[in-house]
């Protein structure tokens, strides 16, 4: 039975955590499609140049190549040194497929997909193993068997809560989103990005339905 398992792991050792000591604001998302000669990944949260002299300094990483970019946000073609730990290959040598990757606040938060629940407990072993500290955020069958937990990351809870604590979806609200990312020690995009990501995980568990399906549905434009 297919299912899928949404996990955090740690960046340490897998070819960004140098990058993202380089630029601390950096945000990372990878392409659902990855290259075979390295990976697309989108890099966000700071100045092209400054993203780029992170990127050509960091000994994890050997080669990139710039594809495309828009509004603040660089598609590159990465590729990491044969030392770092390739995520991507680790996870196909198991049987899985990542379906969405991202790097907030250097941290690795994965959606792989997997034939077997066998082959679940195995990626998580061998992450383990790796000493990358996988904690499984969730695990659910596509069938659509409920989800194990709400599908929160400890950031995106973290996040919310202090959302609320400082009167961020108050009417009128009592503190701007820069105000609120200040307060939590990281950018004003990434914030937007990671409540983006838990509002996502809170409706997608609410209303039952998977990632595919999420992304299957165009809603209306909705006024407050």
């Amino acid at each position: 039975m297919t299912s899928i398992i949404n996990l955090e792991i740690s960046g340490e050792g897998t070819g960004l955590a140098e990058l993202v000591d380089a630029v601390p604001s950096l945000t990372c998302e990878a392409e659902a499609t990855i290259a075979s000669s390295g990976h697309d990944l989108w890099l966000s949260g700071a100045p092209k140049a400054e993203i780029e002299a992170g990127v050509a300094d960091a000994s994890s990483i050997d080669d990139y190549a710039l594809i495309d970019g828009a509004e603040g946000k660089w598609l590159y073609n990465v590729e990491f040194a044969p030392e770092t730990i390739d995520v991507f290959e680790l996870v196909l040598e198991e049987g899985g497929t990542i379906l969405e990757a991202s790097v907030p606040n250097g941290s690795w938060v994965l959606d792989i997909r997997v034939e077997d629940r066998s082959d679940a407990s195995s990626i998580y072993d061998r992450l383990e193993d790796r000493e990358l500290e996988p904690t499984i955020i969730r695990l659910f069958d596509t069938n659509g068997g409920a989800r194990s937990q709400t599908g929160l990351t400890e950031n995106q809870y973290e996040t919310l809560v202090a959302a609320i604590d400082h009167g961020y979806f108050e009417i009128p609200r009592r503190v701007s989103m820069q105000e609120l990312a200040e307060e939590l020690d990281i950018s004003h995009q990434a914030l937007s990005e990671r409540l983006r990501r838990a509002y996502r995980s809170l409706v997608t568990a609410e209303l039952d339905v998977t990632t595919e399906e999420a992304d299957s549905v165009r809603s209306p434009t909705l006024s407050d």
